[in-house]
């Protein structure tokens, strides 16, 4: 199987982790492509019509995409775990939470680099932290037990958004009134599935 992919994409790094926690990267080649919203690789168009990394092309299958397609997919490879279920539901609405996370902090990072100065609109940029705000006010609030407990891709959906936060927006100060998830990631960035597959 080939992962259509780029290092510094959360989604990318949410099956890159998973990979290295389930065990199977030997399964796995990762292609790394060069790709934006303005100036789609064709790689990635042919892997996903809608140009979005990461895709999962599999020989004799369907192409995969969407990060939590593919995720769901190579937990039933590995055996399961990863969306265990009793525990399905709220496994998948963290998940749902974090990738939110990324989708803003995404929006923000392309106005920035992809808008002409004299066109981005900071209200529009605000409003998509306000999202991320609320989401990690959320977790700190309601999901600090359920991260306390056993790996699962909740886990690390939640792991790779704050690294992404970190990456494009450490200026913001998401730690800030946040102690709890401030530790937990602490710790969390400390595996080695996270150490190494951190962006550069």
């Amino acid at each position: 199987m080939q992962l259509i992919a780029s290092p510094l994409s959360p989604f990318v790094r949410k099956v890159r982790v998973l990979l290295i926690e389930a065990d199977l990267e030997a399964q796995v080649e990762v292609v790394n492509v060069t790709t934006t919203p303005l100036d789609t690789d064709a790689q990635a168009a042919a892997a996903n019509p809608l140009g979005k990394i990461p895709a999962l092309i599999r020989e004799g299958g369907v192409t995969l995409h969407d990060s939590r397609v593919i995720t769901r997919y190579l937990d039933t490879l590995a055996g399961g775990g990863f969306y265990p279920p009793a525990r399905l539901w709220e496994v998948l609405t963290l998940e749902a939470t974090a990738e939110g996370v990324m989708d803003a902090a995404l929006m923000m990072a392309y106005e920035g680099r992809f808008r002409p100065e004299d066109k981005q609109h900071a209200p529009w940029v605000d409003a998509q932290w306000a999202k991320i705000a609320r989401a990690l006010d959320a977790i700190e609030a309601r999901w600090m037990s359920h991260l306390a407990g056993p790996l699962d891709m909740s886990h690390i959906a939640t792991g790779c958004a704050l690294g992404y936060l970190d990456l494009r927006h450490d200026a913001r100060g998401w730690r800030k009134g946040r102690p709890a998830l401030d530790a937990w990631y602490a710790e969390f960035s400390q595996r080695e599935s996270m150490t190494r597959t951190a962006p550069d």
